[in-house]
């Protein structure tokens, strides 16, 4: 902990290159990536502060929408859709990813039972090999999962009709550095 706060406390020492970023954001950007500590998206894609609007899940997942009960996730998506106008949105899973290991394998959760009703958010079950510790399949048909989630909020219905808005699904292996990314053309994960 102590490194974090001794970077925290200088952190702040540089008030002239934060100062633009009091006027407001403009993010073109939406990362959807999970909320495991070895995934950070601004190391990943070197976006500096105010590129990347980010949401963070547990296994990357995107909740079905409903407006009757909205999420923190939907309106995350609604507001970087609608307000700041992005104009790409990344599902970005990652190898070794725990949420969706598990799912792969079936893994009993009753341990936990906030993740084990969050995870059953994550339909269909991804398929994968439950013996591969990278849950490489998995994760990518994973992710894949998520754009079609996507696809079912309104928001995005309509900027996508409208020819304003690009999804993208990646795949970033930990272990390595490397960025994948889903091609439509081939149906397969290709390197960036």
């Amino acid at each position: 902990m102590q490194p974090l706060i001794d970077n925290a406390r200088t952190f702040g020492q540089r008030p002239e290159e934060f100062a633009r970023l009091a006027e407001g954001q403009s993010p073109e950007v939406l990362f959807i990536t999970c909320s495991d500590s070895r995934v950070v998206p601004a190391l990943i894609t070197g976006a500096r502060p105010g590129q990347l609007f980010e949401l963070r899940t547990a296994g990357n997942i995107v909740p079905p929408y409903a407006s009757e009960h909205p999420t923190s996730e939907a309106a995350t998506i609604e507001y970087a859709v609608k307000v700041l106008g992005v104009r790409d949105i990344v599902v970005c899973g990652h190898s070794h990813c725990g949420a969706v290991g598990a799912l792969v394998r079936g893994d009993d959760l009753d341990a936990v039972p906030a993740v084990r009703d969050w995870l059953a958010a994550a339909t269909p079950r991804p398929q994968g090999a439950a013996g591969d510790p990278t849950v490489a399949e998995g994760v990518q048909s994973h992710a894949l999962a998520q754009l079609l989630r996507l696809r079912s909020y309104p928001c995005i219905a309509q900027k996508l009709e409208q020819g304003q808005l690009a999804l993208h699904a990646w795949y970033y292996e930990v272990h390595t550095g490397a960025v994948l990314a889903h091609s439509p053309q081939t149906d397969t994960f290709k390197a960036l």
